[in-house]
């Protein structure tokens, strides 16, 4: 049967890159467009020969022009189809992150799951919605309503769903900012916002109306594990704490004491009430800037932790930003170095994809070099699999995680 989707004609640096894997087209690699469309529509993408490519969410108000969700000639794009998509979603994370780990864990992951600019993330019984692309806006309804289902189906208790859709990128794309509880029968709609998660044992109450993207960041969760082994008996200093998660890992795990510093003060009420439900009494809190915190403890000579963690915000969000993280990157890495004594400890990330493993790595050896210090490498580690990285999209291979010894 023949397909009657407009047909979308790209060059071929464009044709070689949907080749590579990569999902998205951008404005200037279309050369012709055979058919009408509306923003939001399901195109099909072709070579200049006529050879078919794949289909995808077309919108011109993007730089991406055209989303790629499938490969196949033959999909229909009808319920089915998006039911297929939801059930291998939620199929992957509870088979690779276990029945416990399922219950606070990102459900699907944008491109990762062929659901261009999704991110759906459940935090116990809250299912946390983000769409920031017109095409899913527009099968939004059936995407949400299907995910819930099969939740249930499952067994897992799911009460209430929130739609985090207050960010600026929306309207680039077309679409409204707003945020509030999903209207659906059997859902919730007057929670108070706080529910409770537990995360290697420890307890956090998650902030899902006012907190940071979703509410809280699901992809460190092994990592802070692995810094557990480490940070038992030592002091501890975690900068950019946001809501204490790498911190507290550190006080359960033992630690002589875990000083948590950020420069927000909510953030900082957020990690203290996590410490109190969780009764750790082997922690402090200290409001600053961790720039200004780690030079001031440099020329006063008043460090004495023998393990920091610098968990910081992306320093870089595009291409045309990466040399200045770069150096935000080097300076509170090499401060951390001059701080540590011989044989201490340091844990780093970036959660940045424009800043390549490649790069990260080489401002640490530079660091290092500058510090007079020698790195000792005990763990590389990433993001965990209910963010799956997709190869040939490096947009979903993002965050870097080390743990050295200083030597």
């Amino acid at each position: 049967m023949a397909r009657n989707f407009t047909k979308v004609y790209i060059t071929p640096k464009g044709e070689k890159h949907i080749k590579s894997g990569h999902p998205w087209v951008f404005g200037e690699e279309i050369t012709a467009v055979n058919g009408g469309y509306e923003n939001g529509d399901i195109v099909d993408v072709y070579t200049q020969k006529d050879r078919f490519l794949g289909s995808g969410y077309i919108n011109d108000n993007s730089k991406i022009r055209v989303r790629i969700i499938s490969r196949n000639a033959n999909d229909k794009f009808d319920d089915a189809f998006y039911e297929r998509r939801v059930r291998y979603a939620l199929d992957y994370r509870r088979t690779v992150m276990g029945d416990e780990d399922y219950k606070c864990c990102r459900l699907i992951f944008g491109e990762a799951d062929s659901f261009p600019g999704l991110t759906v993330d459940r935090f116990n019984n809250i299912i946390v919605v983000q769409v920031l692309s017109l095409g899913i806006e527009r099968v939004k309804d059936f995407i949400i309503r299907k995910i819930v289902q099969v939740l249930r189906e499952q067994g897992e208790t799911i009460d209430a769903v929130y739609e985090r859709n207050d960010v600026a990128i929306r309207e680039r794309e077309g679409m409204e900012q707003y945020k509030g509880f999903y209207k659906a029968e059997g859902l919730k709609i007057d929670l108070s916002g706080i529910t409770e998660i537990t995360e290697n044992g420890i307890k956090y109450a998650v902030d899902y109306i006012n907190g940071q993207k979703t509410g809280y960041f699901l992809d460190q969760k092994y990592n802070r594990m692995a810094i557990r082994k480490i940070a038992k008996g030592r002091k501890v200093l975690d900068c950019f704490t946001h809501t204490g998660a790498f911190a507290l890992n550190a006080a359960a795990a033992g630690a002589k004491l875990v000083t948590a510093v950020d420069i927000s003060e909510d953030a900082l009420s957020s990690a203290k009430r996590n410490a109190q439900l969780n009764d750790f009494k082997n922690m402090e809190f200290k409001c600053a800037n961790v720039f200004d915190l780690l030079t001031e403890m440099k020329e006063t000579n008043s460090c004495d932790y023998d393990f920091i963690i610098l968990d910081p915000p992306a320093f870089t969000k595009s291409s045309a930003t990466v040399r200045n993280a770069y150096k935000g990157y080097k300076e509170i890495n090499l401060k951390a170095m001059k701080l540590l004594p011989r044989g201490g400890y340091l844990a780093t990330c970036s959660c940045s994809h424009f800043m390549p493993d490649e790069l990260f790595k080489k401002m640490l050896s530079e660091a290092s070099f500058d510090a007079g210090v020698s790195l000792r490498q005990i763990e590389c580690r990433q993001q965990s699999a209910d963010h799956p990285i997709l190869w040939n999209v490096p947009e979903t291979d993002y965050l870097k995680f080390y743990i050295f010894q200083v030597v």
